[in-house]
């Protein structure tokens, strides 16, 4: 029997569709920001990654400092849309 979690425990996720980088140099932009401590509150998951595009799922309340990390950044990454859901990111 599998046990149900409540939906006020659930994580609350907003999708970035990110272009113009890979999975190691976004990790390496958000630990040099945020640090250990924020990217486990951010707690980012790669649902999704193609030839130039990813898709990184994170905590809705650190929305605007993983944002912030991307702008601070010297690299060239474009964040292109963020989404409460996925089928919004494809639109």
């Amino acid at each position: 029997m599998k046990l149900k979690i409540k939906p006020s425990i659930k994580i609350k996720r907003r999708y970035l569709l990110i272009r113009g980088a890979n999975k190691e140099e976004i990790e390496k932009i958000i630990i040099e920001y945020l640090g250990i401590l924020g990217w486990a509150r951010a707690s980012p998951m790669f649902v999704k990654s193609s030839s130039n595009q990813i898709i990184l799922a994170v905590d809705r309340k650190e929305v605007d400092n993983i944002k912030a990390a991307f702008e601070i950044s010297s690299s060239n990454i474009k964040i292109l849309k963020i989404s409460g859901t996925l089928k919004g990111l494809n639109n």
